[in-house]
């Protein structure tokens, strides 16, 4: 068994000092057939460890419920036959530009701001995630042998996540790490946190090794650190060799000779680091979160696009970039040896291929067949209060009348809406406080709300989703609202779809609604792309595999599909377009397509 410690200027293994060369990577945002050839990719770099964040909301998406909550162990397990050594960083916030940060809504809804506290509720829900989970790390620390007698993988443990960006409740954060130890971590645990004094000292806990994360500027940034923690090793847990990309905007890239300085600078100052992103993968199945504009994080809302390549040395697709090659220079001057060769590309897709969309159903008779109860209130119901983590939300009330046109607000919209009266589309908007063009009474108003992604960062971590303020119709709040919930995985399983309505396509006129159809791999499969020319928002599914969202705005233009979601031969194909699709949805320009993924 190996004796990984934190020593006076070094990390220590038995007694030897060690540099943590590692780099994140998402066994979430991977499919988990290809987790051996990205960890190999990560290896041919020359890094010596990876890095993962586990988020609690994927794995338990309902109080009780957990689904997959095996996987963090299966990974570790593919970390070790990789010859890797493995940071794990369970939370219970992560950030990760992942929805919610990775806390469940069904927490964060009744809770709001009181997560991340030393709050009962809070941490009794803590406390039962960390007790399916941590068993899983703990096995595999390498300070436990296996069944074959080697050690685990796991060398180090994070304690909470950017803690000082966030709050200043040192209790909480004493209670992270005395749950941690009580459950049996036994190997180093750390914080991370921004290389500023307030996040700093909101972050750090008196005893756990203190780390920092920055994109540059590495003496500056551990001069910060030495201020508050003088003895101990120096290492950059985020080194942000690129960057992430919202819908709508582009991300400006990081050129691979300025990363790769960057990086030489941070091993010159004799730390370790961690590669963030190493490799980045994709944010499939919707779970991409979002951001709010600003200095202070308040302003509007920035959804995450669902690639999250984020510029990293090993692309979405697992292929080396001209990052990779930068970094692979420097890092073998640590290396300590000959690097491994660098992995082959896994196959592509031999051909393209036309989606054939047959079938159709609107998006009424969906909800009506996969939706939850409606509930009548007062106002409209949040997401939350309606059990809706990812998906949309109808609104049905009625205008009184008879009387005069009046502008119709959906005050506190979070986050964009299609709005019908008197089942005629009258509007999309979106917007803190969206106005409705006039609407005269008495009439018969739907809208359907679109989660966006909620925000993984900053002060508005948690905060509600749906129509929050109220139905306004001048200034007179509309009340009976009758407000029902779809969820994404409604979509998913076997059988899930028997009892939605399907129909021609031909009827569909370019209509929101589920479309239903196949494509057909001839010869080999591999990895490829979704291209969904005409199409303005939704989701698609292969073979009952979320790929993610989709949208018009970009930058984004493509979904793309693992290899392993594919088979030869015909493959089922669901578009749940949210807005409007072409009017010739199964022909032309206007048919989804499945190409080779791009080099």
């Amino acid at each position: 068994m190996a004796r990984f410690v934190v020593g006076e200027r070094d990390f220590e293994l038995d007694g030897r000092p060690v540099r943590l060369l590692s780099g994140a990577l998402h066994y979430f945002r991977v499919h988990e057939a290809q987790w051996g050839h990205r960890l190999a990719m990560l290896k041919a770099m020359g890094l010596n460890c990876v890095e993962t964040y586990v988020p609690w909301n994927l794995h338990e998406p309902r109080p009780g419920e957990f689904r997959d909550a095996e996987a963090p162990g299966r990974f570790l397990d593919a970390v070790r036959a990789a010859g890797l050594w493995a940071i794990v960083r369970p939370g219970p916030y992560i950030c990760a530009e992942w929805e919610n940060g990775g806390l469940p809504e069904w927490l964060t809804g009744p809770l709001g701001s009181r997560v991340r506290t030393w709050d009962a509720a809070y941490l009794r829900a803590v406390e039962g995630w960390f007790g399916r989970l941590l068993p899983q790390v703990v096995a595999r620390q390498c300070t436990v042998a296996g069944p074959d007698g080697r050690d685990g993988p796991v060398v180090m443990v994070q304690a909470e996540n950017e803690y000082g960006s966030y709050g200043s409740d040192v209790r909480y954060l004493e209670w992270i790490v005395g749950r941690l130890r009580e459950l049996g971590v036994e190997v180093p645990l750390f914080t991370s946190d921004g290389p500023e004094d307030h996040m700093l000292t909101g972050g750090a806990v008196p005893g756990v090794l203190a780390t920092a994360n920055f994109g540059g500027a590495a003496r500056e940034a551990f001069a910060a650190l030495r201020r508050h923690r003088p003895a101990g090793p120096l290492m950059c847990m985020e080194f942000w060799c690129g960057w992430f990309a919202h819908w709508g905007r582009v991300a400006e890239p990081r050129e691979a000779a300025d990363a790769a300085g960057a990086l030489r600078e941070i091993l010159q100052c004799g730390a370790s680091v961690n590669v963030y992103m190493a490799h980045g993968g994709t944010s499939f199945g919707g779970w991409a979160g979002a951001n709010r504009a600003g200095e202070l994080h308040d302003g509007a809302l920035l959804p995450t696009v669902t690639s999250y390549d984020y510029g990293a040395p090993v692309d979405e697709r697992g292929r080396p970039t001209e990052k990779f090659w930068r970094f692979r220079e420097v890092l073998a001057e640590w290396a300590g040896g000959p690097l491994p060769t660098v992995p082959e590309p896994l196959p592509v897709l031999s051909s393209p291929a036309v989606v054939e969309l047959a079938e159709w159903a609107p998006a009424g008779a969906v909800m009506d067949a996969l939706g939850g109860a409606e509930v009548m209130g007062g106002g409209p119901a949040t997401f939350e209060e309606l059990g809706v983590d990812r998906g949309l939300v109808r609104y049905r009330v009625a205008v009184p009348g008879p009387r005069e046109g009046y502008p119709l607000r959906l005050r506190g919209l979070r986050d964009r809406a299609v709005v019908c009266v008197d089942g005629v589309r009258r509007a999309v908007v979106d917007g803190e406080d969206a106005v409705v063009g006039d609407v005269a009474g008495p009439a018969s108003v739907e809208v359907w709300v679109q989660s966006l992604g909620r925000v993984n960062y900053g002060p508005r971590l948690g905060e509600p989703k749906g129509i929050t303020g109220g139905l306004l119709h001048e200034r007179q709040f509309l009340h009976g609202v009758r407000s029902r919930g779809l969820r994404l995985d409604a979509l998913e399983g076997p059988g899930a779809l028997a009892e939605v309505p399907f129909g021609p396509v031909a009827r569909a006129a370019g209509g929101a609604g589920l479309y239903r159809g196949v494509v057909t791999v001839a010869g080999r499969p591999g990895d490829a792309e979704v291209t969904l020319p005409g199409w303005v928002h939704g989701f698609v599914w292969v073979n009952g595999f979320c790929l993610g969202r989709y949208r018009a705005v970009g930058p984004q233009r493509s979904l793309y599909v693992p290899g392993p979601v594919l088979r030869a031969g015909r493959n089922e194909v669901l578009v749940w377009e949210w807005e409007g699709a072409p009017a010739a949805v199964g022909e032309g320009a206007g048919a989804p397509g499945l190409v080779p993924a791009a080099g």
